[in-house]
Protein backbone atom coordinates (compact mmCIF):
# COMPACT_ATOMS: atom_id res chain seq x y z
CA UNK A 1 0.00 0.00 0.00
CA UNK A 2 1.51 3.40 -1.33
CA UNK A 3 0.16 5.82 0.83
CA UNK A 4 3.37 7.86 0.63
CA UNK A 5 1.23 9.73 -2.57
CA UNK A 6 -0.58 11.42 0.56
CA UNK A 7 0.45 15.11 0.88
CA UNK A 8 -0.12 15.37 4.86
CA UNK A 9 -0.09 18.82 5.98
CA UNK A 10 3.07 19.98 8.50
CA UNK A 11 1.45 18.39 11.34
CA UNK A 12 1.06 15.04 9.59
CA UNK A 13 -2.86 15.23 8.77
CA UNK A 14 -5.29 15.40 5.96
CA UNK A 15 -8.49 16.61 5.82
CA UNK A 16 -11.26 13.81 5.18
CA UNK A 17 -13.84 14.43 4.13
CA UNK A 18 -16.98 11.71 4.60
CA UNK A 19 -19.84 11.36 2.43
CA UNK A 20 -22.53 8.79 2.22
CA UNK A 21 -22.07 5.96 -0.44
CA UNK A 22 -25.61 6.03 -1.34
CA UNK A 23 -26.95 9.34 -1.64
CA UNK A 24 -23.95 11.62 -1.85
CA UNK A 25 -24.80 13.45 1.47
CA UNK A 26 -21.91 14.85 3.17
CA UNK A 27 -21.80 13.86 6.56
CA UNK A 28 -18.69 15.31 8.24
CA UNK A 29 -14.88 16.21 7.79
CA UNK A 30 -12.56 15.27 10.04
CA UNK A 31 -8.36 14.59 10.17
CA UNK A 32 -6.60 11.61 9.69
CA UNK A 33 -2.81 11.07 9.58
CA UNK A 34 -0.79 7.87 7.54
CA UNK A 35 -1.59 5.49 10.82
CA UNK A 36 -4.88 6.07 11.02
CA UNK A 37 -5.65 5.64 7.04
CA UNK A 38 -4.16 2.80 7.64
CA UNK A 39 -6.17 1.65 10.43
CA UNK A 40 -9.62 2.60 7.75
CA UNK A 41 -8.29 0.43 5.34
CA UNK A 42 -7.35 -2.58 7.25
CA UNK A 43 -10.58 -2.72 9.57
CA UNK A 44 -13.42 -0.97 6.75
CA UNK A 45 -13.84 1.60 9.40
CA UNK A 46 -13.58 5.35 9.51
CA UNK A 47 -10.81 5.90 12.33
CA UNK A 48 -9.55 9.24 12.52
CA UNK A 49 -6.73 11.64 14.38
CA UNK A 50 -8.24 14.06 17.20
CA UNK A 51 -6.36 17.30 17.01
CA UNK A 52 -7.54 18.67 20.40
CA UNK A 53 -7.16 14.98 22.41
CA UNK A 54 -3.90 14.26 20.45
CA UNK A 55 -5.37 10.55 20.18
CA UNK A 56 -7.23 7.99 17.15
CA UNK A 57 -10.86 7.80 17.77
CA UNK A 58 -12.97 5.08 15.80
CA UNK A 59 -15.77 6.80 14.97
CA UNK A 60 -19.19 4.95 16.34
CA UNK A 61 -16.67 3.64 19.07
CA UNK A 62 -19.35 5.27 22.30
CA UNK A 63 -22.37 5.78 19.61
CA UNK A 64 -22.54 2.96 17.74
CA UNK A 65 -23.06 5.24 15.00
CA UNK A 66 -20.09 3.58 12.82
CA UNK A 67 -19.53 3.98 9.35
CA UNK A 68 -18.41 1.00 7.38
CA UNK A 69 -16.24 2.10 4.42
CA UNK A 70 -16.88 1.43 0.62
CA UNK A 71 -14.45 3.74 -1.25
CA UNK A 72 -11.66 6.31 -0.60
CA UNK A 73 -10.32 8.75 -2.99
CA UNK A 74 -8.17 11.37 -2.88
CA UNK A 75 -8.02 14.45 -5.32
CA UNK A 76 -5.72 15.35 -7.99
CA UNK A 77 -3.49 17.90 -5.12
CA UNK A 78 -3.54 14.68 -2.97
CA UNK A 79 -3.99 16.68 -0.17
CA UNK A 80 -7.61 15.96 1.00
CA UNK A 81 -9.59 12.33 1.21
CA UNK A 82 -13.03 11.78 0.12
CA UNK A 83 -14.42 8.31 1.75
CA UNK A 84 -17.64 7.43 0.70
CA UNK A 85 -19.60 4.82 3.50
CA UNK A 86 -22.71 3.63 4.47
CA UNK A 87 -23.63 5.55 7.81
CA UNK A 88 -25.38 3.36 10.86
CA UNK A 89 -27.34 6.11 12.10
CA UNK A 90 -25.98 10.05 13.19
CA UNK A 91 -22.39 10.82 11.96
CA UNK A 92 -22.69 13.78 14.45
CA UNK A 93 -22.29 13.88 17.87
CA UNK A 94 -24.20 16.47 17.99
CA UNK A 95 -27.16 13.93 17.43
CA UNK A 96 -28.24 14.60 13.63
CA UNK A 97 -27.07 12.74 10.87
CA UNK A 98 -24.72 15.16 9.30
CA UNK A 99 -22.30 17.29 10.95
CA UNK A 100 -23.79 20.29 8.31
CA UNK A 101 -26.93 21.01 9.99
CA UNK A 102 -26.38 24.47 10.57
CA UNK A 103 -27.30 26.18 7.28
CA UNK A 104 -26.70 30.28 6.78
CA UNK A 105 -29.48 31.90 5.39
CA UNK A 106 -29.18 35.46 3.62
CA UNK A 107 -30.47 37.41 6.19
CA UNK A 108 -27.27 35.92 8.41
CA UNK A 109 -29.83 34.08 10.50
CA UNK A 110 -29.10 30.54 11.53
CA UNK A 111 -31.75 27.59 10.48
CA UNK A 112 -31.49 23.91 11.81
CA UNK A 113 -31.92 21.51 9.78
CA UNK A 114 -32.79 17.95 10.14
CA UNK A 115 -34.10 16.17 13.52
CA UNK A 116 -31.94 14.74 16.12
CA UNK A 117 -31.57 10.88 15.89
CA UNK A 118 -30.27 10.67 19.39
CA UNK A 119 -29.48 12.78 22.80
CA UNK A 120 -25.95 13.58 23.26
CA UNK A 121 -26.29 13.71 26.27
CA UNK A 122 -27.68 10.52 26.78
CA UNK A 123 -24.71 8.95 25.03
CA UNK A 124 -21.69 11.40 25.89
CA UNK A 125 -22.85 12.56 29.64
CA UNK A 126 -24.01 16.09 30.15
CA UNK A 127 -20.85 18.03 28.76
CA UNK A 128 -20.28 21.64 30.47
Amino acid sequence: MDLNRIKYNEAGLVPAIVQDAGNGEVLMMAYMNQASLEKTLATGETWFWSRSRKVFWHKGETSGNVQRVKEVFYDCDRDTLLLKVEQQGAACHEGYRTCFHYRLEQDGTVSVVGEKLFDPDKVYGARS
